[in-house]
This record gives C-alpha cells, structure tokens and sequence, in this order.
C-alpha cells in the first residue's frame, strides 16, 4: 500500500463515499453532503483560470483548509467512451491513481499529489467519480506552450524540462501508454522549469525495465502526440525538430553496462 493510501481515510456521505488525506477530509466530505458532487461545487466557484481535459476541469479553494486544488470528474476514453461515458465499476480508476501519485513522487518522479477521491452511485451498480488534486499555479501542459498559449514557459525550455522528465522516467522503467502534450505539465520553479507527468493511473512500472526499453516506448508516444497535436490545433514542431528532440533524448540516455565477457 502506498504512504498516500495508508494515510487516507473514507468517509460515507449519503449515497456516496469520500476519500482523502487528513487535511482535506473534512472540507471534501462537508462540501459533498452540501453539493451533492466535489464537481459540481467547484464549477461554482470563481475561476483563476481555464482548464480543460476531456470535460472541464475546475479551480476552486477548499473552504476551510485553505488548500487550492483542481477538480476533475472522470470519464472514460477510447473507443467505447461514447458506450460508457462516466460511468466506472468500483473502486474506479481513483484509488490506483492516488496510490502512483504518492508511489512516483516518493521515486523522484514529478507528478501532481493526489489528495482525495468521491463516489457517486450510478445506474447497474456503477458509480461516477470525482478526483481532488493539489493545484500548481502557473502551470501549464506541454500541448499550450507548444501553441504559444503559455507565457511563462517558452518551448525551448519546455522541450528541455521534458527531456528531463523523460530520462528519470526511463531509469525508472515507467512507461506511460497515453504519454501525450495534455499529460505533461510544465511549472516555473526557483531553478528553471520543471515537467510533471499526470494521468497516472495507467502508468506501467518495472524497474528491471532496461531504460532504452522505457524511452522508446515513451519518446514514440508524445512524438506521435506532437504530430497530432501540430495537425489539430497547430505549432511550430517540424518534422526535423521533432526528430531532433527524439535523438536528443535517446543520446542523453547513461550508456548500457559493458557486456564485455572477456
């Protein structure tokens, strides 16, 4: 069990359950009993600014901590998204997601801190979910700053801060199957700019992974969500600077222990 989880407690409010670390617990469970949803309450709220994943996600201030934290109502992706919607058999995706949280950032892996979930009941014994994070201000995904919609963070230190993230991912043996622009956050720190990888829940780890194993897997991923990104929404990622944040990446990797038998 991860420190995160071991920590957590839940909490039946009505119909639905609330889980979170100590210092949130309270203020999530009130605003559920008072709300109905985290989501709804937050949606409410006055908003410092615009986020967006697959449905809006929301800024609020917890009212009696004093914690800002982003709001996310889950819903599923792929093809059968349409099919299911928000609807998730229990425990949901939520608890594996606040227990990699808490398992990377103990790693040396930057993510954002998962601090609580909520249960709702749902039609056929299915629940829709809510997921409670801890809010980076300025921060911004790869996909805006690669658009130029993020002043804080030009791209060439984005690109840089994201090789970074890619190389302590790769002597970890994590790779993440949905590594896209959306996924890796950018935030301006006292030393530079650091990347976090988000949307942890289906991250695969193994150590024993050898690290040329783990970029390949992850560099193929976020280029392919370059390209894309570039066809869609548009940004300055030729082709030929593409290849050469990949070659970047993949030479920066600490070379392979000697298989010297001699």
């Amino acid at each position: 069990m991860s420190p995160q989880l071991s920590t957590a407690h839940t909490r039946a409010v009505g119909r639905a359950d609330v889980t979170g670390v100590p210092v949130v617990l309270d203020d999530l469970a009130t605003i559920v009993g008072a709300h109905d949803t985290l989501y709804d309450w937050a949606a409410e709220q006055p908003q410092p600014r615009a986020l967006r994943g697959r449905a809006p996600v929301y800024v609020a201030t917890l009212p009696t901590c004093g914690i800002p934290v982003v709001v996310r109502h889950g819903w599923h992706g792929g093809v059968l998204a349409p099919l299911t919607a928000d609807r998730f058999r229990r425990p949901t995706r939520a608890p594996r997601e606040m227990a990699r949280s808490a398992e990377l950032r103990a790693a040396g892996i930057p993510t954002t801190e998962v601090l609580g979930f909520a249960r709702y009941p749902a039609v056929m014994g299915l629940c829709h979910v809510d997921v409670v994070t801890r809010y980076l201000a300025d921060a911004a995904d790869l996909g805006m700053v690669l658009a130029g919609l993020a002043p804080t963070v030009d791209g060439e230190t984005a690109l840089a801060a994201t090789q970074q993230l890619l190389l302590r991912l790769a002597a970890r043996g994590v790779v993440h199957p949905d590594l896209n622009v959306k996924n890796i956050l950018l935030r301006p720190t006292a030393d530079g700019v650091e990347a976090l990888i988000i949307d942890v829940d289906v991250v695969r780890w193994d150590a024993q992974r050898p690290p040329i194993d783990t970029m390949r897997a992850n560099i193929a991923r976020l280029t392919r969500s370059v390209r894309k990104w570039r066809a869609q929404f548009g940004c300055d990622m030729t082709d030929e600077r593409i290849a050469a944040f990949r070659d970047a990446v993949m030479a920066a990797l600490p070379a392979a222990p000697s298989s010297d038998t001699r």
